[in-house]
């Protein structure tokens, strides 16, 4: 079932039964170097979290490593629940963005390059070309076409949720309390001082591009300039929580500097349960600061019917999005899936 956080008008109805391409945007930030900042993967190995969520979803292996990357606590990549969609009602496409990754995917992948490197740690400088990399995004966005329906877009970029908290301030939006966080209990004095360093770098500065540079990440950055690109020439669902709703404040944002007229009327958000409920964070808030109007929504998923107890570690809060868990649930509900048969499908993988 398929609730609303904001809506304008009836988006889903266009889009019930219709084919979707799903293309995943993977990065690194050294931002996930910081010892205990995130829990999004493999402790060490945190950099192989997105090369390892695509590899699982678009091959169903992991090559990089052994085993799927978990947290310390053993939640398992939200790469499970895109798979399983994927495999009950297979998405049209699947392709993958390389926004700079220390560690390509490998396997019959479908990725598209744009020779950009890993970004650094926030807390000293994240030294990106935040203008050059804007324009790779919109440029993209301009060029690609959708051979499917509509288009869903989701991420796995580790810590962040750091970046785009630091993001948003550093633009001015007043949104320090509103970003989650893939732990239950959020390690905030070791986010606050990162973020606390990366907004002190900026001190003074007015270009938005240099800002950025300084302290966001590389997907935060082209997923904006993707959007304004697109600007609705078909629809566009970004899959994830607070990370794309700050890449849509970045897009609303540029759009004010670089006078960009962006038409949202094909443009969406769509995350889970776990984080439109989730109490430390407000996406809804987070939305209701763009200047444009969107539709956002999240599927009534969860895993009360499944007995694996590290799937039950996701009602209890310690992992809530990422690698389009969201839109892809979202799109197994306008194709009639079940609760049922998703968690089953989930739960298969675990064996």
């Amino acid at each position: 079932m398929i609730k609303t956080i904001i809506s304008n008008g009836k988006f889903i109805d266009s889009l019930v039964n219709k084919d979707a391409t799903f293309i995943l945007a993977l990065s690194n930030t050294a931002t996930a170097d910081i010892e205990g900042i995130t829990q999004a993967g493999i402790p060490g190995m945190i950099h192989l979290t997105p090369t390892l969520d695509c590899e699982f979803l678009m091959t169903g292996e992991v090559v990089s490593l052994p085993n799927i990357a978990e947290t310390p606590k053993g939640v398992p990549t939200p790469a499970l629940i895109t798979r399983a969609i994927n495999l009950l009602k297979p998405f049209s496409r699947l392709e993958a963005l390389d926004l700079g990754l220390r560690v390509k995917p490998q396997g019959d992948i479908k990725i598209h390059s744009f020779n950009i490197t890993p970004s650094q740690s926030i807390a000293t400088g994240a030294n990106i070309d935040a203008k050059a990399l804007f324009k790779k995004g919109l440029d993209f966005g301009k060029s690609y076409e959708c051979s499917s329906d509509y288009v869903i877009l989701g991420e796995s970029v580790p810590s962040g949720t750091t970046t785009a908290t630091a993001t948003a301030l550093a633009l001015g939006y007043d949104a320090k309390e509103l970003f989650s966080s893939s732990f239950k209990d959020v390690p905030n004095s070791i986010r606050q001082e990162t973020i606390s360093k990366a907004l002190k770098l900026v001190e003074g500065k007015s270009d938005i591009f240099d800002i950025l540079g300084l302290v966001s990440d590389n997907m935060l950055i082209f997923v904006a300039g993707f959007i304004l690109g697109v600007n609705s020439r078909f629809p566009l669902i970004l899959a994830g929580g607070t990370q794309m709703a700050c890449a849509l404040l970045v897009a609303n944002s540029i759009a004010q500097v670089e006078d960009i007229d962006l038409d949202s009327s094909a443009l969406a958000l769509a995350t889970t349960k776990w984080v439109a409920e989730d109490k430390n964070s407000d996406i809804k808030a987070l939305l209701e600061m763009l200047d444009f109007p969107i539709n956002a929504y999240y599927s009534d998923f969860d895993f009360s019917l499944s007995k694996h107890p590290a799937l039950k570690l996701y009602d209890e809060g310690e992992a809530k999005e990422g690698v389009g868990a969201g839109g892809a649930l979202f799109y197994g509900d306008l194709n009639g899936l079940s609760k049922e048969d998703i968690t089953k499908q989930v739960e298969s993988f675990l064996g």
